[in-house]
């Protein structure tokens, strides 16, 4: 079976959750099936890159992606199948199964529809990027959601698509990649005290991850933990701007605020996760959350949103903390997010047992050697009976 599986993100060139999923999925895939990577961007070893056509490397975003799918279905004329993620990559994989005849799988790892602020940062092309996850996600032979309540909202966003063609294969994690570290020089590095109770975020700066609504919520945390901000990416100058200020305002009204802007290195994430008392999850919307695993896999305890696929990773009580979000009233759910974050800095003993029951969990239940395995057999089924 050879598949040609299309991304924006490849490593080493990863910004976000797709990025991660790739990049651990495709090794354990090619240990059952061969398989072709295309992606954006720079020169791999192991990948095929396409780039935006001569003439519209500076054209809107949307415009762009395209031309980078028309030159992918053009590759991808060996392939037996072809595996798109998220939308930057979905046309190339309509327009393959169209040009060579072959089955389309998507997983979806965000829905377009759920995503409205993203024409802050596309403008006119957030229409056409809904365009075209809506005309390949009607159009695909299988269709993989990354958490059942991921099935659910492809379901309400995209009725006309056959609930059988949807499956559920929820994302892993690489818990030798994510474990708990003594070392920590990184946290040194930046000014970090190890010795101290330590609240901690990873991920863009989107509205999608909630970060406004955690630096707001900053203001009622414990005054003896320190705050740590990973967090860089912005969507748009706007959004970066309105960081910045908020950011500063905590900073001015509290010690111990450290904002990280840079991309960290898998071993500095590692050190700042295991040696956090809680990681916070402070998503508007979100499929599964990996980051969620990571902080899991490092045996720290979690308090999060409970939007998406959240509640498939988070074990309530067990493995951290849930707090409803109303989009009605985001300041109750600030101070709930509050009050959950406070919770767990009061009982040390309690977060260090959801750190362990977090790791055991990680182990045990989201294997990246599972995903694999349960992705090949959405290729077969696929393979046995295309809707082309």
């Amino acid at each position: 079976m050879r598949i040609g599986l299309l991304t924006r993100e490849y490593p080493p060139e990863v910004y976000g959750g797709a990025g991660v999923h790739v990049g651990f999925l495709v090794p354990r895939l090619r240990e059952l099936v061969d398989v072709d990577v295309h992606a954006f961007g720079g020169p791999r070893a192991d990948a095929r890159a396409h780039n935006p056509a001569h003439g519209l490397e500076q054209a809107n975003a949307a415009l762009a992606t395209l031309s980078v799918d028309l030159e992918m279905a053009a590759a991808l004329g060996d392939a037996q199948l072809a595996h798109s993620h998220t939308w930057y990559a979905n046309m190339a994989g309509h327009l393959a199964k169209l040009l060579h005849g072959i089955p389309h799988v998507v997983t979806a790892h965000s829905l377009e529809p759920r995503r409205p602020w993203k024409a802050e940062q596309l403008g006119g092309g957030y229409r056409v990027s809904s365009w075209v996850e809506r005309t390949a996600y009607e159009a695909a032979d299988a269709v993989i959601a990354v958490s059942e309540g991921m099935r659910a909202d492809v379901l309400d966003c995209y009725p006309a698509l056959d609930p059988a063609r949807v499956h559920v294969v929820r994302n892993g994690i690489d818990t030798a990649a994510y474990h708990p570290v003594a070392e920590t020089d990184a946290l040194v590095r930046h000014g970090i005290d190890p010795h101290r109770p330590i609240v901690t975020f990873v991920g863009r700066i989107t509205r999608q991850k909630g970060v406004g609504h955690l630096v707001a919520a900053a203001h009622r945390f414990s005054p003896d933990a320190q705050i740590v901000l990973c967090a860089g990416a912005p969507d748009t100058p706007e959004i970066a701007e309105e960081t910045r200020l908020a950011v500063a305002e905590l900073a001015a009204s509290r010690p111990g605020v450290f904002w990280i802007q840079q991309m960290l290195q898998p071993a500095e994430v590692r050190q700042i996760l295991s040696h956090s008392t809680v990681f916070v999850c402070p998503s508007v919307y979100e499929p599964l959350g990996i980051v969620n695993l990571e902080a899991m896999a490092c045996g720290t305890a979690v308090v999060a949103s409970d939007v998406g696929g959240i509640p498939e990773v988070v074990d309530h009580g067990r493995t951290g903390l849930l707090v409803h979000y109303d989009e009605k009233d985001v300041e109750a759910y600030r101070t709930a997010l509050a009050d959950a974050v406070n919770e767990v800095l009061g009982d040390p003993e309690r977060a260090a047992a959801f750190g362990a029951a977090g790791r055991e969990r990680a182990v045990e239940e989201f294997s990246w050697a599972t995903v694999a395995e349960q992705t090949v057999d959405v290729y077969r089924a696929a393979l046995a009976s295309p809707t082309r």
